[in-house]
């Protein structure tokens, strides 16, 4: 599957892209992205191959998630997820607006790690998203432990409302409106 739905270039890092999740022939890479230990907060450690598919198929299967692979330089290199979060994820645990938009966003494992390069992916999310002239504000609800992320998403902007319990977590639950990333990423001299 070659549908591009957005792409964007990094000044420093190169192109990146985002094509949508193809569950079946996906599913491999996803896995060992998943079960990876630095993948911890994804919560899918003990998951086989199956357990991916499935997951995935479920995801394509909704009207309110939605899975995307992220290409770095053509090659995949990130998972986004959106979801809508007055049906998934967030239900019943915060009033949702006109225009939100839940995000889930998971950078392939590597070896050699590049300077800048979770928050090129992060930008690149969020900016997809955001291109949709529909989206005002951009919802997630990562772990309160899980601190490498919150400080990616201050940096894009994410203002953080309160602490939530949801089944499996405690998590932070934060809020991005599209005026909030641009002046993020215009006060870090990054172009969308």
């Amino acid at each position: 599957m070659s549908t591009t739905l957005f792409s964007r270039t990094d000044a420093a890092l190169g192109a990146f892209a985002v094509r949508p999740l193809d569950p079946l022939t996906d599913a491999e890479l996803l896995h060992g992205w998943v079960t990876h230990p630095k993948a911890s907060f994804w919560m899918m450690q003990d998951h086989s191959l199956t357990d991916v598919e499935r997951e995935y198929m479920a995801i394509a299967a909704s009207p309110h998630h939605h899975a995307f692979l992220g290409l770095h330089d053509g090659r995949p290199a990130f998972l986004m997820e959106s979801y809508d979060p007055a049906h998934v994820e967030l239900v019943d645990l915060y009033e949702p607006e006109p225009g939100d938009v839940g995000m889930h966003f998971l950078v392939a494992p590597t070896d050699t790690p590049v300077s800048g390069f979770t928050r090129a992916v992060i930008t690149t999310v969020m900016a997809a998203l955001f291109a949709d002239p529909a989206v005002r504000r951009v919802v997630v609800e990562p772990d309160v432990r899980n601190t490498a992320v919150h400080a990616l998403n201050e940096a894009v902007g994410f203002v953080p409302e309160r602490e939530i319990a949801k089944p499996e977590k405690t998590a932070l639950l934060s809020f991005c409106t599209r005026e909030q990333f641009e002046a993020a990423v215009a006060g870090a001299g990054v172009s969308i």
